[in-house]
């Protein structure tokens, strides 16, 4: 599906495409293919390159057309093994076009030319699209990251009440996300730097916008290492607990094996077919059971008090 959006205090839609208009394609189809490369004339390549999932933040350039592609966040409402996660998106430019390529269904994109018509923002160039989607980028990398965080809280309390593998793996589940978002992020910032140099002799560069975006990108990366942080910390202590809690039943396992052996081991002595001198001492069975009963309170007392059970 293909959109023609024009700058006029914020990004209107068209019915068809204008020069010097963005063209954003999402979950293109044959259709838009076709429309990219024979009308356009996109090099097959670049919509290639933005294809694969594990593609990283880059530049590339053929003949007049520069690629750049970005990472940006997603909800995964249907995958339970990765609830966010990040994924490519290709900004194809050259002098008069620019087209948006992503082959995923996101709220950031809809949400940021909603944005640029709420707040009246002209977008004056190529480089100041690609700078604000960046910008867009790291503050919905902010707000799954408070997502993630309200979820690290919740599995923290369940796992108070019973450790169980589900929270665990809840958790694992959220620090893989983290993982993927400062790879991200980082990647990103990465990119700024290499735009700066591709366009420091035009009159593209806005080093105030340049300057908004590294600072958002800043504050992004520095909470998805807090949180990282706080997850690790979070995940070594559940096993120490759990690990605690496995010596603990250790321990109460074998002073209750220790206790119920010592009335076991009387009973075969005096279960054995010789001479114990006690057949006729009036009580002898009751005096014995005493002795065992005697000996097994005692072995708990002991354990109690050096606190294994």
């Amino acid at each position: 599906m293909r959109t023609y959006l024009y700058c006029e205090a914020g990004f209107v839609e068209k019915a068809q495409w204008l020069p010097n208009s963005w063209v954003n394609v999402v979950c293109p189809n044959n259709d838009d293919f076709e429309f990219l490369t024979k009308t356009l004339n996109v090099p097959e390549s670049f919509l290639d390159d933005i294809a694969d999932t594990d593609e990283r933040p880059r530049t590339d350039t053929e003949g007049n057309w520069l690629l750049t592609i970005l990472r940006i966040p997603v909800q995964n409402k249907q995958n339970e093994n990765l609830p966010f996660g990040t994924v490519p998106i290709g900004i194809i430019t050259n002098n008069e076009i620019i087209i948006s390529v992503c082959y995923y269904n996101t709220d950031l994109l809809p949400d940021f030319i909603e944005h640029t018509r709420r707040k009246g923002i002209i977008v004056r160039n190529k480089l100041d699209l690609i700078l604000r989607l960046i910008y867009s980028s790291a503050v919905w990398f902010l707000k799954y990251l408070k997502q993630i965080n309200l979820d690290i809280s919740a599995a923290e309390k369940e796992l108070e009440r019973s450790i169980r593998n589900e929270d665990l793996l809840r958790l694992m589940r959220l620090q893989k996300t983290l993982v993927y978002f400062n790879t991200s992020i980082r990647g990103n910032e990465v990119m700024i730097g290499k735009l700066k140099t591709i366009f420091q002799d035009t009159d593209y560069l806005d080093k105030e916008l340049v300057e908004d975006v590294i600072i958002e990108l800043k504050q992004a990366l520095n909470t998805v290492n807090i949180y990282s942080d706080i997850l690790t910390g979070t995940m070594d202590a559940f096993a120490s607990i759990i690990s605690n809690n496995v010596n603990t039943i250790m321990k109460r396992m074998t002073s209750l094996s220790i206790v119920l052996m010592l009335p076991t081991l009387i009973a075969s002595f005096y279960g054995m077919n010789v001479d114990i001198h006690l057949e006729e001492v009036p009580f002898a069975f009751s005096l014995i059971v005493l002795f065992s009963i005697g000996l097994s309170t005692l072995a708990f007392v002991i354990f109690r008090k050096i606190k294994w059970f």
